[in-house]
């Protein structure tokens, strides 16, 4: 069994993985979230949870993961908050749970980041320009440690039910895909191979996510 220490447990997307690995027979989760209420309200529900906080210290971030074997990062600022909290939570946050993986001895890492991030150019007119440079920066630092790093990188996250059917590519022009598929794909690349140290767009598609995730 992959025990998996997920951050962001109560965001949108972290809620299905929630949901998944309450009900996988491959893995184990332990829910990081930022409050007690939070912690409590997933306890009720029989998930393992725990308090932590991004702008705490990498000390702390790895005495939550330990005896993890996976992490995965689902976390964000939020829409609301302005590019101060951007930078504290996406980018130096995600730092800090990187090198707390490193120092828990947890050697795989997914991360949610967004599509194109990786692109300068696509973003440099965009509302929502701190946030891409924050993944765009993250990203970089999660490429250069020594964890075996999965970068998804959706498009326009949809609540709408999830078809099961994506696409998935090193460069995908922009488009949409439902939160469901989202977390069905980082919980089905945790054991895909042919995801290791690599970094990918995912959007709605023709293919099964299976399929898309071994044909990057």
């Amino acid at each position: 069994m992959v025990k998996v220490f997920l951050i962001g447990a109560n965001g949108q997307v972290g809620k299905h993985i929630v949901h998944l690995l309450q009900n996988s027979d491959e893995h184990t989760l332990k829910a990081m979230v930022r409050n007690e209420q939070q912690a409590e309200t997933l306890r009720q529900s029989g998930v393992n949870a725990v308090v932590a906080n991004l702008e705490g210290s990498v000390d702390d971030l790895a005495k939550a993961m330990e005896c993890c074997d996976a992490v995965i990062f689902s976390a964000g600022s939020g829409g609301k908050t302005g590019p101060d909290k951007t930078l504290l939570v996406d980018l130096d946050g995600a730092v800090k749970s990187m090198e707390a993986a490193e120092k828990a001895g947890a050697h795989r890492y997914i991360m949610v980041s967004a599509v194109q991030a990786h692109n300068r150019e696509s973003w440099k007119d965009s509302p929502i320009k701190p946030y891409m440079v924050a993944k765009h920066y993250a990203d970089r630092m999660l490429v250069s440690s020594q964890l075996n790093y999965t970068i998804v990188r959706p498009g326009a996250l949809l609540n709408e039910p999830g078809t099961g059917k994506v696409q998935a590519a090193e460069d995908l022009q922009r488009g949409s895909i439902p939160r469901e598929d989202v977390a069905k794909s980082i919980v089905a690349a945790l054991n895909e191979e042919n995801t290791f140290r690599r970094s990918f767009d995912l959007m709605s598609g023709d293919q099964s996510i299976e399929e898309a995730l071994k044909s990057i």
